[in-house]
């Protein structure tokens, strides 16, 4: 009888043959966090990349609002059969489209081998059609990170160059650094100008370095760089492309890191 995980492993082994995407962690701060997410996936979008977004933020921190789109079925949901991922797949003009997916974050780290597998096995299919993945999840989880922020290679931050944005954005800096976050990407959305975008940056960026020690790494500005680019580059800050393809074999494979207390609940 074949090991269910190696059988996994095989699956999964064919997969990553092909150029795996992207695979972001994404935090937004500010008065207009949600928007200024959306914004983000319209401008990696725009230089020609297929963008889906995997939603596990809740209540008021959705995307779901500021894509105009209703709540939807979970990812959750496709391993009891109420639904398919043609229903799942939210799709959003200009992107790939969005999956909610605050259910499967919570549980993920509690379900068996099959179970995994199964929701393994959908996300597969997703990044078939995807260039970049980007992981939306809420302020209220950075002290507690899900199974797929643990897994996802890269984090970025994007920081509404406000007073709030500063504030939310050191908070969350501060939480995921307690968690074992590393390095993260900062990308600061809604300045009136370069200098005023740099200037929010370093003093972010110094008092991180004072008080936290997290390396932060400048992708630019949301309205006029191409974050795409920054974020591919397989020399950048975070790392190679072989955890691009590891991201769902941790997931698959329920590593110490993806099994990291995920004990909030909502």
């Amino acid at each position: 009888m074949i090991d269910g995980r190696e059988d996994q492993a095989a699956g999964l082994r064919r997969l990553f043959r092909h150029a795996p995407p992207t695979v972001v962690a994404l935090y937004a701060t500010g008065r207009h966090r949600t928007h200024n997410a959306v914004r983000v996936a319209h401008r990696i979008a725009g230089h020609a990349q297929r963008v889906l977004l995997l939603d596990e933020a809740t209540g008021d921190e959705t995307l779901a609002e500021a894509l105009g789109l209703a709540g939807g079925p979970d990812l959750l949901q496709m391993l009891d059969g109420r639904t398919t991922l043609a229903g799942l797949l939210q799709p959003v003009p200009g992107l790939l489209g969005r999956v909610p997916a605050a259910a499967a974050a919570l549980a993920l780290p509690l379900l068996d081998d099959a179970r995994r597998a199964c929701l393994v096995e959908a996300l597969r299919v997703l990044h078939r059609h995807a260039g970049f993945v980007l992981i939306h999840a809420g302020q209220s989880s950075a002290s507690d990170p899900s199974p797929f922020v643990h897994a996802a290679p890269r984090r970025l931050l994007v920081a509404e160059a406000s007073a709030s944005g500063a504030t939310e954005a050191y908070q969350v800096i501060k939480q995921l650094a307690a968690a074992g976050a590393g390095s993260l990407h900062v990308a600061v959305s809604r300045a009136r100008n370069r200098t005023d975008a740099e200037s929010f940056f370093s003093g972010l960026q110094g008092l991180v370095r004072r008080h936290v020690g997290v390396p932060l790494a400048w992708l630019g500005e949301v309205e006029r760089d191409d974050l795409a680019t920054g974020l591919s580059q397989p020399g950048s800050l975070s790392s190679p492309r072989e955890p691009e393809a590891a991201f769902l074999r941790s997931l698959a494979l329920g590593t110490s890191a993806s099994q990291g207390g995920r004990t909030r609940q909502g």
